[in-house]
């Protein structure tokens, strides 16, 4: 098997330019916690958002400047600046052997899968493998 059999291809993705309020409300209002970040310029991914890293800055900024100046914050803040800019990706090809050691080794909770011009075609996270354990212990 391979990335392409289990990648999600509906990815949700934000733009480089965003802000922190953009990335927070759509996160909530698609419910994912991985988001892919695309450059403004040439649409090619550039980085990555985490559930994690947002609700990391999010209490930082709570403890800094109080819930009341929260909001302001969260809208002067771009997602490049927080976003994660050293990230794996994959190949729509690459062998699930390898992407679930990767996983493991990593403690990634998704990777994105690009094509050769670094355009965003999908995306595989660790939800991805459960339900493909889920569907092979039906069989």
């Amino acid at each position: 098997m391979n990335v392409r059999e289990i990648m999600t291809t509906q990815v949700v993705c934000i733009s480089d330019e965003a802000n922190l309020k953009d990335a927070h409300s759509l996160m909530k209002s698609r419910n994912v916690r991985h988001l892919p970040v695309i450059s403004e310029q040439d649409s090619r991914l550039v980085g990555i958002l985490t559930h994690k890293k947002m609700v990391s800055t999010v209490m930082s900024l709570v403890t800094k400047y109080g819930s009341d100046a929260l909001d302001r914050k969260e809208r002067a803040q771009t997602v490049a600046t927080i976003m994660d800019k050293d990230y794996q990706h994959l190949t729509a090809d690459e062998p699930l052997s390898i992407v679930v050691e990767y996983f493991i080794e990593n403690k990634l909770g998704c990777l994105p899968v690009i094509d050769a011009s670094g355009h965003v075609q999908g995306i595989v996270t660790s939800s991805d493998f459960v339900k493909l354990c889920a569907k092979l212990l039906k069989l």
